[in-house]
């Protein structure tokens, strides 16, 4: 029995003792009213809820009382084999050996669906991180946003939501031109510009577009900007989509920002300007000395905002209402943002853009901040100059160690990584730790067929050691963790419950045998424990993919 059926079917009870009272209130009952928590103290049964206390107010009284009204309904639920009540009202309940047991056919049954949910079925989310400049590699920062971002997809889809994963590529203003001035002056052994961009991927960059173009220094010079701009810039794409694929990171829409300033010959306008005519339509916008403004502090933020300037340039907001715009208009009703460090300014300006365009800022629109992260010993890239490149440190420690290290802190939580412990093979770095428990369970099953152990014979009943009471319990929160994860937008929730995984079955591997000793013969137990043990490294695999590590079968 796993807790959304033991759930289910105490909501059963718990509704029935309330009907008795009051049936309007029974109605009212869900589900999600029944908390199911593991017990510390393992002598505490299986399972313990606080359900009487919570509703004893519903039927009017004590929750002691209403836990003791509930015991026989509860004792009558198949695979329950005990109940006691503790303290005020708390409900622990012992589930039969075989019930209890049963999760691990369930586990090796679902495969890699174990684990999934429906906690946000119906939830359509553009999930928005990295966006990057395409004026140079991806950076320290950029490798924190991306595992975070793409493991935060992975939790959220496994839950049920409709995802797109985007990237918003800021290939529109100043900086695009800054860039192309640098690659060409690059291309023609010029000094480089002021303010240009630093590094000898500039270089590399102006020796392949001269190679492309070698007519570039014969061009009037703002077509040779724009060509070198233009080569340049599909390059960098090119190496950035790269670097995160080989990062396990991939995007569903890549969304250039070009299209919103594109202007459209049939209407001569652009999406800009028909972003600025749908806010001034909510009734936000107002002209105040010759500027288009939104009326943003309607919503929290601490000043309004110009949308187009009096000398009829648009501002980045008008960018940003337009991009949010068209993920509405393409049909996401929830939007995250996963910004950098330097973004706080950003979360209010967000919002009140959500409220201008008419939606919820409280509902439809998040906007999660991720802090710095660190490397000790980490140098800056010789190619880029001044920053530490996601690919050096891809190359140095390895997509594993480094996605599951990021994955493993929450995003607001300044980090320093030790790359030292992350290259050990040792229990201590905990991506090795989690990825030897995988791998183990593939050598026992391997061991396992060498004996004549399969999988032909399932009877839970028969894993009754402690150990195997643990890791049962321990497998069978799998779904509620990755729930918790969408939910609350931690997927560091998920790298940690591994970790617990990972202890609990190394103690079962040291205690429980798969295999006869000596000259046992092979019985119901072993074939038993087979199936646990499978189920244990189905739930590490899939908890691993959750954040983009790989699951070794050998180590």
């Amino acid at each position: 029995m796993n807790p959304d059926q033991l759930a289910a079917a105490l909501l059963a009870v718990v509704v029935s003792a309330v009907e008795r009272r009051d049936a309007v209130a029974a109605g009212e009952l869900t589900v999600a009213d029944i908390a199911l928590e593991r017990p510390r103290n393992r002598d505490h049964g299986d399972w313990a809820t606080s359900v009487a206390l919570k509703q004893s107010k519903r039927v009017g009284m004590p929750p002691r009382a209403f836990a003791d009204e509930l015991v026989p309904g509860i004792l009558a639920i198949e695979g329950v084999a005990a109940v006691e009540i503790a303290g005020p009202g708390f409900l622990n309940i012992r589930l039969e050996a075989g019930a209890a047991g049963e999760l691990a056919r369930v586990i090796v049954d679902a495969g890699e669906t174990y684990g999934h949910n429906e906690s946000l079925l119906g939830q359509t989310i553009n999930l928005e991180f990295v966006s990057a400049n395409p004026t140079g590699p991806l950076h320290i920062g950029h490798t924190r946003w991306a595992a975070l971002g793409d493991s935060l997809a992975r939790v959220l889809k496994a839950s049920g939501a409709v995802l797109v994963s985007e990237f918003y590529i800021n290939d529109a203003g100043a900086q695009m031109d800054v860039f192309g001035e640098s690659v060409l002056a690059a291309a023609l052994g010029e000094p480089a510009p002021e303010n240009g961009y630093p590094g000898e991927y500039i270089t590399a960059l102006g020796v392949r577009a001269l190679g492309e173009r070698p007519d570039l220094g014969e061009l009037p010079r703002e077509e040779a900007v724009a060509i070198a701009r233009e080569l340049a810039y599909g390059w960098q794409l090119d190496e950035i989509r790269e670097s995160l694929e080989r990062f396990n990171v991939h995007f569903d829409v890549w969304f250039s920002e070009r299209v919103l300033h594109a202007v459209d010959t049939a209407t001569a306008t652009s999406r800009i300007d028909e972003a600025v005519d749908r806010l001034r339509a909510q009734g936000h916008v107002y002209d105040l000395d010759d500027a288009i403004w939104v009326r943003t502090t309607d919503f929290g933020d601490d000043k309004d905002r110009v949308i187009k300037r009096g000398n009829g340039v648009y501002t980045y907001f008008a960018a940003d209402a337009a991009y949010y715009l068209s993920k509405s208009d393409r049909g996401f009703a929830h939007k995250i943002y996963l910004l950098g460090a330097d973004h706080h300014g950003y979360v209010h300006r967000l919002k009140a853009l959500a409220g201008a365009a008419g939606d919820d800022p409280e509902r439809d629109i998040e906007v999660l901040i991720g802090q710095l992260v660190s490397i000790n010993g980490a140098r800056l890239s010789k190619r880029a100059g001044n920053i530490i490149e996601l690919n050096d440190l891809r190359e140095w420690l390895g997509t594993d160690a480094l996605r599951y290290s990021l994955a493993r802190y929450p995003a607001d939580s300044p980090l320093t990584l030790d790359p030292e412990l992350l290259q050990k093979r040792t229990n201590d770095n905990p991506v090795f730790y989690v990825q030897y428990a995988h791998a183990r369970t593939h050598q026992v099953a391997r061991n396992a067929a060498a004996s004549g152990v399969d999988r032909a014979v399932f009877a839970g009943e028969l894993l009754t050691d402690e150990t195997e009471s643990v890791l049962l319990g321990a497998l069978a929160e799998f779904p509620r963790i990755v729930a918790q994860a969408a939910s609350l937008r931690e997927p560091h929730r998920v790298a940690r419950y591994l970790e617990e995984l990972a202890a609990a079955y190394h103690r079962w591997y040291d205690t429980c045998r798969v295999t006869p000793q000596g000259d046992e013969p092979v019985s119901s137990i072993h074939g038993t424990r087979l199936w646990l043990n499978d189920a244990t490294g189905q739930v590490l695999r899939n908890g691993l993919t959750l954040i983009g590590v790989s699951a070794p079968e050998r180590m």
